[in-house]
């Protein structure tokens, strides 16, 4: 997901967040209860009529599961303003109850493990709009510059139940999916995956099928209808030719043309960092949205309005689309590499925001890339821990800080880690292990230990299960000339946190300390009226407690 562009627009809306208490329907989402671990979905059939005069939508989820335990009850999700129309299964009506925005479905007969089913859910209702997307999640329901309906949705964090019945749990991704749209006639609907079939059903209604040929998680699922203009464009790698296809409004076509220039060459970076493209059966696409952008996957909503940087602004000047970068970016960090809890979601955004200085390396060198993680740097908060509390959907929780500071956590590891060819193998390595899979922050942490062949678990958690930056506390004292004598020890989190740093000097060579949390001394050959840190390799804060 995108974030936000100013520190005011994020306080505004996080800081009410994370005094939120939580509650039964937030555990009702959030956790693996037995309603929810009893089956595993591996198939969604999705066929929703959406009508844009009404604002309403109506249709039906077919679920098809394997029992993993006996059961005869399990939980589906579906908002509470939403209606169910009916629930059957088998051709036979199901009883159900309903506690916030789940459903409690009842089997007359136990279904026993390993079998396979599909109870279907038919529903109907106005869902719920998005005042401030894609922030806050809903429906978009927009006019185009010719007063024709442009209609999108984005769902993350808010939970896709919002607008289809399913399993909303980011752990539970089916193997694929059909989405059917039924839409005003005129207009097309864009979905993920590949477009199968388009059907005019009377003078007024057309219904057109997609289908996802890849596990995806829930709030990746979409619909966007418009007016559009199709085009298309070819990328080649080592394994063929693959298709680009882009969704705009025809009066941006040229514009469009000119931009999306940008994706090949990101392409490129992406696959050499991070493996090649996932998706390549259902397609890269990019759909222009009334509202910013999301990475919906296989169809990244795009709306950005063809300006540099983000919506125009640009600060270092780079001249590149934020929004093409870091939305494609996370078809790799998020859309394959998958997070199994809200509470987790700097899996998603920590490396998808390192993946834009990545990029930027790439594009121009490490000292740029270096400039553009110290702008991300300005936007970190510490007003909380980027992991948040497990099993209760509180998608608010990390802020802003699962980006910029998930950003420079990564930054300090390289740096850590001092060996360029080992950092760029293991990050490439490990977005091909966990390629289509759900992950956690303990599994992300020992296999990274691993495979960097060290115990990193003292910078991750610090970074990570910590609100306030390590900080080091230092005293200096004249020594001669030349000399300057150093006690200093880290205050952190973490009682075993030892990064090590680099003091600076302008007129001779940088010198290393490492400090522990425990107190250190040091002579080093740094005068003391050239004193200084090197603040580009990690994250943290300094405090001199002693200056003689």
């Amino acid at each position: 997901m995108i974030r936000l562009l100013t520190s005011l627009l994020f306080l505004a809306a996080v800081v009410p967040a994370l005094a939120q208490p939580f509650t039964r329907a937030d555990s009702l989402r959030g956790a693996l209860r037995p309603e929810r671990t009893c089956y595993d979905v591996y198939f969604y059939d999705l066929e929703v009529k959406v009508d844009p005069e009404k604002q309403r939508i109506s249709g039906r989820t077919d679920i098809h599961f394997t029992a993993m335990q006996n059961f005869t009850e399990i939980q589906v999700d579906l908002f509470a303003n939403m209606f169910v129309d009916a629930i059957t299964f088998e051709g036979k009506a199901l009883d159900y109850r309903r506690e916030f925005d789940a459903i409690f479905i009842e089997f007359p007969e136990e279904i026993r493990a390993p079998q396979q089913g599909m109870v279907r859910v038919a529903y109907s209702g106005n869902p719920q709009v998005a005042a401030r997307p894609p922030w806050d999640g809903g429906f978009v329901w927009k006019k185009d510059s010719n007063g024709k309906p442009w209609v999108g949705v984005a769902c993350e964090g808010t939970g896709a139940s919002l607008w289809w019945p399913g399993k909303d749990y980011l752990g539970d991704e089916p193997d694929s999916m059909r989405i059917s749209v039924i839409h005003p006639i005129g207009l097309k609907a864009v979905c993920n995956g590949n477009q199968r079939s388009v059907t005019d059903l009377d003078v007024n209604w057309t219904k057109t099928e997609w289908f996802v040929s890849y596990p995806i998680n829930n709030y990746n699922v979409t619909l966007n209808i418009g007016d559009y203009l199709h085009w298309s464009d070819t990328y080649t790698n080592a394994s063929g030719t693959h298709p680009l296809d882009y969704y705009v409004m025809p009066e941006n076509e040229a514009k469009s043309r000119e931009q999306f220039a940008q994706v090949k060459p990101m392409l490129e970076v992406f696959e050499k960092h991070f493996g090649e493209y996932p998706f390549w059966r259902d397609g890269y696409a990019l759909v222009e949205t009334a509202y910013l952008g999301m990475e919906h996957q296989g169809a990244i909503a795009y709306g950005n309005k063809y300006l540099p940087g983000y919506a125009g602004y640009d600060a270092l000047d780079l001249g590149w689309d934020y929004i093409i970068i870091h939305e494609s970016g996370h078809e790799w960090w998020g859309n394959s590499v998958s997070c199994k809890d809200h509470a987790e979601l700097w899996i998603h955004e920590g490396f998808c925001t390192y993946s834009e200085a990545v990029y930027v390396e790439a594009l121009f060198d490490k000292a740029t890339a270096v400039r553009y993680l110290r702008s991300q740097r300005r936007s970190i908060t510490n007003l909380s821990p980027i992991v948040g509390p497990l099993d209760v959907n509180f998608n608010n929780w990390s802020g802003s800080d699962m980006y910029y500071k998930g950003s420079w956590m990564l930054h300090t590891l390289r740096h850590q880690v001092n060996d360029d060819e080992l950092w760029w193998k293991t990050l490439r390595n490990f977005a091909e292990t966990f390629r289509l899979k759900n992950t956690d922050t303990q599994e992300v942490i020992a296999w990274w230990n691993e495979a960097l062949g060290a115990d990193y678990t003292w910078l991750w958690r610090q970074y990570l299960y910590h609100a306030a930056p390590p900080r080091l506390l230092y005293k200096l004292k004249k020594k001669g000339s030349k000399k300057t004598k150093l006690r200093f020890k880290w205050e952190a989190g973490e009682s075993d946190f030892r990064l090590p740093l680099t003091v600076q000097s302008t007129s001779g060579e940088p010198v290393k300390i490492y400090p522990t949390t425990d107190w250190k001394k040091a002579k080093i050959t740094v005068p003391f009226d050239q004193f200084k840190f090197d603040y580009s390799t990690w994250y943290g804060k300094t405090r001199n407690v002693g200056k003689k």
